[in-house]
Protein backbone atom coordinates (compact mmCIF):
# COMPACT_ATOMS: atom_id res chain seq x y z
CA UNK A 1 0.00 0.00 0.00
CA UNK A 2 1.49 3.59 -1.15
CA UNK A 3 1.20 6.10 1.73
CA UNK A 4 -1.29 7.90 -0.97
CA UNK A 5 -3.74 4.71 -0.50
CA UNK A 6 -2.69 4.46 3.28
CA UNK A 7 -4.10 8.67 3.53
CA UNK A 8 -7.17 7.93 1.02
CA UNK A 9 -8.11 4.91 3.92
CA UNK A 10 -7.86 6.95 6.65
CA UNK A 11 -9.73 9.57 5.77
CA UNK A 12 -12.38 7.56 3.81
CA UNK A 13 -12.54 4.54 6.77
CA UNK A 14 -11.92 7.02 9.99
CA UNK A 15 -11.70 11.25 9.25
CA UNK A 16 -14.92 11.28 7.40
CA UNK A 17 -16.98 8.42 8.96
CA UNK A 18 -16.00 10.40 12.63
CA UNK A 19 -17.02 13.91 11.12
CA UNK A 20 -20.62 12.33 9.30
CA UNK A 21 -21.11 11.16 12.99
CA UNK A 22 -20.99 14.38 14.56
CA UNK A 23 -22.51 16.62 11.74
CA UNK A 24 -25.35 14.12 12.56
CA UNK A 25 -24.81 15.13 16.30
CA UNK A 26 -25.20 18.47 15.52
CA UNK A 27 -28.20 18.25 13.54
CA UNK A 28 -29.92 16.21 16.31
CA UNK A 29 -28.99 19.54 18.50
CA UNK A 30 -30.80 21.86 15.71
CA UNK A 31 -33.90 19.62 15.37
CA UNK A 32 -34.48 19.85 18.90
CA UNK A 33 -34.07 23.56 18.97
CA UNK A 34 -31.34 23.24 21.79
CA UNK A 35 -28.39 24.65 19.27
CA UNK A 36 -27.06 28.38 19.90
CA UNK A 37 -24.64 30.50 17.48
CA UNK A 38 -22.02 28.41 18.52
CA UNK A 39 -23.57 25.40 17.30
CA UNK A 40 -24.64 26.66 14.08
CA UNK A 41 -20.72 27.79 13.64
CA UNK A 42 -19.50 24.41 14.76
CA UNK A 43 -21.81 22.72 11.72
CA UNK A 44 -20.69 25.16 9.38
CA UNK A 45 -17.18 24.56 10.53
CA UNK A 46 -17.51 20.62 10.26
CA UNK A 47 -19.23 20.48 6.77
CA UNK A 48 -16.67 22.71 5.19
CA UNK A 49 -13.58 20.28 7.14
CA UNK A 50 -15.78 17.43 5.26
CA UNK A 51 -15.83 19.23 1.95
CA UNK A 52 -12.14 19.88 2.38
CA UNK A 53 -10.86 15.88 2.93
CA UNK A 54 -13.22 15.03 0.15
CA UNK A 55 -11.15 17.62 -1.99
CA UNK A 56 -8.16 15.77 -0.71
CA UNK A 57 -9.64 12.40 -2.09
CA UNK A 58 -10.13 13.62 -5.32
CA UNK A 59 -6.27 15.02 -5.23
CA UNK A 60 -5.16 11.82 -4.05
CA UNK A 61 -6.85 10.19 -6.78
CA UNK A 62 -5.59 12.58 -9.36
CA UNK A 63 -2.33 11.84 -8.16
CA UNK A 64 -1.60 15.31 -7.15
CA UNK A 65 -0.04 14.83 -3.40
CA UNK A 66 3.63 13.51 -3.40
CA UNK A 67 4.67 10.91 -0.71
CA UNK A 68 5.77 13.79 1.44
CA UNK A 69 2.75 15.60 1.62
CA UNK A 70 0.53 12.29 2.25
CA UNK A 71 2.80 12.00 5.10
CA UNK A 72 2.41 15.43 6.74
CA UNK A 73 -0.94 14.81 6.41
CA UNK A 74 -1.02 11.41 7.90
CA UNK A 75 1.18 12.93 11.12
CA UNK A 76 -1.62 16.27 11.17
CA UNK A 77 -4.50 13.92 11.32
CA UNK A 78 -3.02 11.87 13.60
CA UNK A 79 -2.36 15.02 15.99
CA UNK A 80 -5.59 16.72 15.38
CA UNK A 81 -7.30 13.21 16.64
CA UNK A 82 -5.24 12.82 19.68
CA UNK A 83 -6.39 16.30 20.66
CA UNK A 84 -9.66 15.03 21.17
Amino acid sequence: MTIQEELASLIKNDVLIEIEDYIDELFEIIAAKKEDERTKEELSSMQEMRDDFNAMLQDIEDDAIDNEEAKEIIEEINEMRKED
